[in-house]
């Protein structure tokens, strides 16, 4: 082989292997189990999906809090990962909203709810990975996994969910009296309302 094709390949490996890099951003600190630090100081929420909050001045954490903030950690700390945007790019905190994957190719949104370890966090935009979310958590739910090995069906008569904004309320919550009756949906537990795919009010907290 010429030299000069040998440089020229060398070149176009260098240029590929530079682009493929820059796809990728190290995990410099996880804040809890859906909050990341990237190393270009990056803060990254992970789209469509909760964690159990951490109370970080010492108070009670929720169920799971901790186990999923290890769990991730274990995902992602130190790891290369790529990351993939939907309609909303950032949150009202300033974050970057988006699906995380792993070099392997696995998507550590997914994983955490498959694990049992969030729930799924849909919204009136639609969500190109939704599907693939709440199958995951559907699967967690019936195998009790994490966060679904509580009894989950709460202590109210019914809930109403508002199929545009993807809550479900008590039925005395203000949101859910300003509820039309075309967005409208009754669920008997709070069980098969997270099996719907709706996440709780966070004013009434059901």
């Amino acid at each position: 082989m010429r030299p000069l094709k040998i440089i020229l390949i060398i070149i176009l490996a260098t240029v590929c292997l530079s682009l493929t890099a820059a796809g990728y951003h190290r995990v410099k600190f996880v804040y809890d189990g859906d909050t990341i630090l990237l190393d270009n100081k990056k803060k990254v929420r992970y789209l469509g999906i909760n964690t159990p909050e951490i109370d970080h001045k010492g108070g009670k954490s929720e169920f799971m809090a901790h186990a999923a903030r290890n769990f991730n950690i274990q995902l992602v700390k130190g790891a290369r990962v790529s990351l993939e945007f939907d309609n909303e790019k950032k949150d009202r905190y300033g974050r970057l909203l988006a699906y995380v994957f792993l070099e392997n190719g696995e998507m550590v949104n997914a994983l955490l709810v498959r694990k049992g370890m969030a729930h799924v966090l849909l919204n009136n935009q639609g969500l190109k990975y939704g599907d693939l979310l709440l199958n995951s958590q559907q699967k967690a739910m019936k195998e009790k996994l994490g966060i679904w090995s509580r009894p989950c069906k709460g202590n109210e008569k019914f809930y109403l969910g508002n199929r545009n904004s993807y809550r479900f309320h008590r039925p005395g919550c203000r949101y859910a009296k300003k509820i039309s009756r075309k967005n409208g949906i009754r669920f008997k537990s709070r069980y098969e309302a997270f099996r719907a795919g709706y996440s709780p009010c966070k004013r009434c907290m059901p």
